[in-house]
């Protein structure tokens, strides 16, 4: 056997050199296959797939300033991008102004300044909100930038009906994965099932959650661990939501998922497939849902970060064209491609180009478009698959036992697995049994330097001055009642959407109104 070619899938399990029909000798594939299209929708959520509608393609963009990040937004809109995706300065996902001294030196740098609602209007002028779908990043401060995108579609004349897109609205990640959590898990959770509950009766076309396994396994995980540790999360926002009152069949078809794509490329494939399988089973019956809708595992994908490469960039190339080819051929609804330099700075303008070229060549060149699942009944495609499931429902029956997800992150078993995972893939990759070319294999002495995108850091200053004019001319009483307003809010059981909607109306800023929900709350620290 040659030295790093490793036979376990990423997510440690025995690869067999060979597939075949005995290894799918206990199989049903008339109830565990189907047709696309059908329960359990292991096969895709449609029963031609991109036949009829192609994904959408997104690429995930902002930084610097609301106007510097809608230029960048028209750009790829020119370049034949349909949808977009926003990310966020650290400051705005905690809740902080851009002129906290905590903020100083991250504003605007791995995402775009947003501070109120007049950065809002700036960063999505002239984008058609009846037409263009819009994904947003943001979990803490998720009802604040979801308020902000609401207001302005009315100043556009777009009414709450018309407007559709994604809030990932998925704080319990944040607490095993991220760590841009404000608040503790309860109110939390509460916040984020207000806008499941206010979305369902207000906004039909928006998805008001996208339970991110992304995130997870960008921190480490392997993909098992990925949708396991997702769909623990998802069954606690559907318990959450139903013990609000609201209906199973009414908010349940507007839950959608974000998974990252990896490098093994067939572990990935049937990663996607297990997850729709067993979101399927579960909304059906676990929850008695009972519309077809409400069983279907709708996703976004994204390549993965984590494996972009600062050595030999262009490479990131390739691993993005294989990564975005799993997420089709695993049956992904949206995808963002990674751009070859992310490892090194934010895309340059070039390397955002290539990346969704690569998505464009991908549908309209491979043919991979052509046929619904075309790796569907493989041997090897199917064995995974049901391994993957089987070893997924391991970890939620011990996540079941231990009280659920709270209680799993509570006593930190969610956070060991991931780290441990993540401890077993970087000692296979410094022992060389796991190969990263041009890392610890294929090196190459000739790096050659490529352009890289800088932000400028006078753009700090000047979003501290722009913040400061919203201060000065806003109508303070207006701003301090609706402050007011919500603290009270906070304080009761009513749904907290139509308060922040009025501060973020009033030109409230995020730290404002983050900051009053601190004091009903209080803020989290992990021990």
């Amino acid at each position: 056997m040659s030295k790093g070619r490793a036979r376990t899938s990423t997510s440690g399990f025995p690869l067999k050199p060979c597939y075949e029909a005995a290894d799918l000798a206990r199989f049903d594939a008339s109830s565990e296959l189907g047709l696309p299209g059908e329960f359990p929708f292991a096969r895709g959520i449609q029963p031609e797939m991109y036949r009829t509608r192609l994904w959408t393609m997104r690429q995930y963009a902002g930084f610097g300033t609301a106007a510097e990040s809608n230029a960048r937004f028209k750009y790829l809109l020119g370049l034949g991008q349909t949808g977009l995706s926003v990310a966020f300065d650290l400051p705005t996902q905690i809740g902080l102004d851009s002129d906290a001294p905590m903020a100083e030196g991250e504003v605007g740098r791995v995402g775009v300044a947003i501070d109120s609602l007049q950065d809002m209007e700036r960063l999505l002028e002239g984008i058609p909100l009846d037409r263009v779908s819009i994904s947003m990043t943001i979990n803490s401060t998720a009802a604040i930038l979801l308020a902000m995108v609401v207001a302005v579609a009315k100043k556009q004349g777009v009414s709450q009906e018309q407007l559709s897109g994604t809030v990932q609205n998925d704080v319990l990640k944040e607490y095993i994965a991220r760590g841009t959590y404000i608040y503790p898990p309860q109110p939390s959770l509460r916040l984020a099932t207000d806008i499941l509950n206010h979305s369902s009766h207000f906004l039909p076309r928006w998805n008001p959650i996208s339970i991110s396994g992304y995130h997870i396994r960008e921190a480490g995980s392997t993909a098992v661990q990925e949708v396991a540790f997702t769909l623990a999360n998802a069954i606690t926002y559907v318990e959450a939501a139903l013990r609000s009152g609201l209906e199973l069949d009414r908010f349940a078809p507007r839950l959608s998922f974000f998974f990252n794509v990896h490098n093994h490329f067939l572990e990935e494939v049937a990663k996607f497939r297990a997850a729709r399988r067993l979101w399927a089973k579960t909304m059906r019956f676990r929850f008695g849902a009972q519309n077809p809708k409400s069983w279907v595992l709708r996703f976004h994908a994204q390549t993965a970060g984590s494996t972009l490469t600062a050595q030999q960039p262009e490479v990131n190339t390739v691993r993005v064209a294989l990564q975005a080819l799993a997420a089709v051929m695993g049956g992904a609804q949206s995808l963002h491609t990674n751009a070859r330099d992310e490892a090194l700075s934010l895309p340059t303008e070039e390397a955002a180009r290539l990346a969704l070229q690569t998505q464009q060549v991908i549908a309209w060149e491979s043919g991979a478009a052509d046929i619904a699942d075309p790796l569907g009944g493989a041997y090897a495609v199917e064995s995974l698959t049901n391994t993957i499931e089987e070893k997924c429902r391991d970890y939620l029956d011990k996540i079941e036992a231990m009280g659920g997800m709270l209680a799993a992150i509570g006593n930190g078993y969610v956070q060991r697995e991931i780290q441990q995972a993540a401890y077993e893939h970087q000692k296979a990759v410094e022992s060389g049994d796991r190969v990263i070319v041009g890392v610890n294999r294929f090196e190459s002495d000739r790096n050659e330097p490529i352009s890289t995108l800088r932000v400028d850091p006078s753009i700090e200053a000047s979003q501290v001055s722009a913040l400061k004019k919203v201060r000065s001319r806003r109508n303070q009483r207006s701003v301090e009642q609706a402050l007011d307003d919500l603290e009270t809010a906070a304080a009761g059981p009513e749904n907290l959407v139509p308060p922040i909607s009025r501060a973020v109306e009033a030109y409230a800023t995020v730290g404002e109104i983050a900051d009053r929900l601190r004091r009903a709350f209080g803020e989290y620290s992990e021990h």
